[in-house]
């Protein structure tokens, strides 16, 4: 799945046809046979999806629609979002019959329960995500979990509830609100992960604890959990049979438990809503369980790859998921790693060691990132967690299906628990250095850190273990090219509709604005900021400007102020935050032959919104790149009275998005750029950038390219000038990714 495109159809199923063949015909090169039948395999289901994914022609169309919610809608301040599985398409909406969706609800207090039907009036947009240096992939995301489109629903007469809901999503949209009246909120947001994998209650905050304690894949029903309860059911059946020992007769007891554990497995994992991960697990148990009720022996590393085998006939596409290199890895080098009988203490001690130092180049290449609280960590929450935490949340579930309101006190027993955990683990991820954030990983550097790990995990005796540590070494080491005294790297993140341009010298770095952010939604200095800075290796920020004080440049500044703790912060802003200067006309900077200066705003000027912004020009080696933020045509013109001789430049971040009252002709003809670049949102509600603004441009030859279909743009300011714009989108092209 790392290929740019997928092979035609037909191809597909001639190397599948091949496979089988190949399998039947030819026993000793059956693992051949195999992988063939797996990549065509993984192909064939890859071009569906894609083919069933919303017809161009209907994107922001007005289209109605009928279907059923699935999941657990999920509520951020004044907006609502789930998914919904469309039946029936009215008009030229038809072909969306069988199409999953994720909708936005805006401003309403109506919450459809899981499982209900309804009638939408929709508008809607094929998926597509922002592209950063190591940020998320919503696309890939998209693929992997069927969904066909993303929108809203719009305010219309044609919103109305054909159906209530039921189902099992239903049943634990009911526990999760049992667990919350029983324990309150926010405790109980711990108890609702555990036993049922609903995850809306927990926010950033927490998950920033969890990933730096190193114990997120405890939460929201890991693979231990599904296992846990397959024992318990096997325990049961046990116990049954020692109580009426007549049952041998009919059914031996091994094949009776091996049943029993599948059942309780399959039952849990419905009860987390059949999500991914939990799903991955049950397979694997239903292998090794088989083995059993069929009465074949069947080695662990068999079942492993039988499991294996069936996942990836099941859905091939979640090799596009992190969770399963992780769980099919993980478990294979503890079988490779550890004798079978060993004490609970040291096997605990031992398989902690070995997950730690063998997932740590899986978990630098997906995550950026690495735990060094964790091995410490999950000493303690794995057993307090899966052995004492989850068997009280578990049992107040069951008793809360039995009896409503009889799971009461086990929710709150193990609510407590986890808070006593919880008030731990909180000074750890607090501690400096609990966390590592990795600059991108090459696959060079993946490579070597995996060999590393091989060779620190072989027998005893083999030489040299000390040496396999600097094979970790270029995991710290960011890809890119080392600049040179006096030039500059330019990258502008993609956050949407908004700005955020980092720039870079050879020691120093910058960065300008950081994009919108939303109380209890999307924060693009979280999102994308923040691992753009990361992935780009950026350790210190040593000046930080907020332009102007509107959202879409100044939302996510706070979260880039947590982080980084700038060592300046510039702002213009009506009332400056605590810890931010003035920014002011004339203000100068030199980094490593690099020279930056505001020319705008000047002293003692009024704040005006857009018209205050801060106008920054970086000059290197004889290259100009000039950032105007959202200035209008009324300051274009103050500066080209005032300071039209520094408005000369080689790069322009055009002013205001694109907007037609900024970009006037005789601000372009003074500064006269060879490039322009603008930082916009696809399908953005304002429609930005505008076409007559662009044909301004376009008539004096600048080449422009903007972040709504480039994705970051990297470009570098020389003494040769501008150097040709890198597009992270195209850069990372992959058959999920939109053009």
């Amino acid at each position: 799945m790392a290929q740019s495109a997928l092979p035609v159809a037909w191809l597909s199923w001639s190397i599948f046809v091949v496979g089988v063949i190949g399998w039947l015909a030819w026993p000793r090169m059956r693992a051949v046979a195999a992988l063939l039948c797996g990549f065509a395999w993984a192909c064939i289901l890859a071009g569906h999806a894609m083919a069933q994914r919303l017809p161009l022609a209907l994107e922001g169309a007005d289209l109605v629609v009928e279907g059923r919610v699935i999941g657990l809608p999920q509520r951020n301040a004044d907006q609502l979002r789930f998914e919904f599985m469309v039946e029936r398409g009215e008009d030229k909406a038809a072909p969306l019959a069988g199409s999953k969706l994720r909708l936005s609800r805006y401003r309403s207090d109506a919450q459809p329960d899981p499982g209900s039907r309804w009638r939408y009036a929709v508008r809607l947009q094929r998926p597509r995500g922002l592209i950063n240096p190591g940020g998320f992939d919503f696309e890939r995301y998209a693929l992997e979990r069927g969904i066909d489109a993303v929108g809203y629903v719009r305010d219309s007469g044609e919103n109305r509830q054909l159906a209530k809901g039921g189902g099992i999503d239903a049943l634990r949209m009911r526990l999760s609100a049992a667990m919350a009246s029983a324990v309150g909120d926010p405790s109980s947001r711990f108890v609702q992960a555990l036993a049922l994998g609903d995850v809306r209650g927990l926010d950033e905050d927490d998950w920033q604890v969890l990933r730096a304690t190193g114990i997120a894949h405890l939460i929201a029903i890991s693979g231990m959990h599904v296992g846990l309860v397959a024992g318990f059911g096997a325990l049961l059946m046990r116990l049954l049979y020692r109580l009426f020992p007549r049952f041998g007769l009919g059914l031996p007891l091994p094949q009776s438990a091996a049943f029993a554990a599948l059942l309780s497995a399959f039952a849990y994992t419905a009860l987390a809503g059949f999500a991914l991960p939990t799903v991955r697990t049950l397979l694997m148990i239903a292998a090794a369980l088989l083995a059993v009720m069929l009465r074949r022996a069947f080695s662990s590393s068999q079942s492993l790859a039988l499991a294996a085998i069936a996942v990836i006939a099941f859905d091939p596409l979640s090799v596009l998921n992190a969770g399963f290199w992780l769980s099919f890895l993980g478990v294979a080098w503890l079988l490779w790693c550890l004798p079978h009988r060993m004490g609970a203490l040291r096997g605990l001690l031992s398989a902690q060691g070995v997950m730690t130092l063998s997932l740590l180049p899986l978990t630098a290449w997906f995550f950026g990132q690495a735990s060094l609280a964790g091995p410490l960590a999950n000493l303690v929450a794995v057993p307090w967690v899966s052995f004492i935490v989850v068997p009280f949340a578990l049992i107040g579930a069951l008793l809360e299906l039995i009896w409503e309101g009889a799971g009461a006190w086990p929710f709150r027993i193990s609510a407590w628990l986890m808070q006593g955990l919880w008030e731990l683990l909180e000074p750890v991820a607090g501690w400096r250095g609990s966390m590592v954030y990795l600059p991108e990983v090459s696959v060079f550097a993946f490579v070597l850190a995996l060999i590393g790990a091989i060779w620190l995990l072989l027998p005893r005796g083999v030489p040299g273990k000390a040496l396999a540590l600097l094979l970790f070494a270029p995991l710290l080491i960011p890809q890119h090219e080392q600049l040179a005294q006096g030039e500059v790297e330019l990258v502008l993140i993609d956050v949407g509709q908004g700005l955020s341009a980092l720039v870079r010298t050879r020691e120093h770095a910058v960065l300008v604005d950081a994009g919108p952010g939303f109380s209890g939604g999307y924060d693009a200095g979280q999102s994308a900021v923040l691992p753009t800075l990361r992935a780009l290796g950026v350790s210190e920020l040593d000046l930080f400007i907020v332009s102007h004080g509107d959202n879409d440049h100044a939302g996510g500044a706070a979260a880039v102020k947590r982080a980084y703790s700038p060592l300046q912060v510039l702002a213009s802003r009506a009332q400056p935050e605590s810890g931010e200067q003035q920014c002011q006309a004339g203000s100068r900077w030199n980094f490593d032959g690099v020279e930056l200066e505001l020319l705008h705003p000047p002293e003692h000027f009024p704040y005006l919104g857009n018209n205050s912004s801060c106008v920054l020009r970086v000059a290197a080696n004889g290259a100009v790149a000039l950032l105007p933020g959202d200035v209008e045509a009324i300051v274009e013109s103050r500066l080209l009275r005032e300071q039209k001789e520094k408005l000369a430049a080689d790069l322009l971040l055009v002013p205001h998005h694109g907007s037609k009252t900024s970009s006037s002709t005789e601000f372009i003809d003074a500064v006269s750029p060879t490039l322009a670049l603008i930082g916009v949102g696809h399908r953005n509600r304002f429609g930005l950038p505008r076409e007559e603004v662009l044909q301004r441009y376009r008539e004096r030859g600048v080449a422009i390219a903007d972040t709504a279909t480039a994705g970051a743009i990297t470009i570098r300011l020389t003494a040769d000038g501008v150097s040709p714009p890198r597009e992270e989108r195209q850069r990372r092209q992959r058959v999920w990714r939109e053009p």
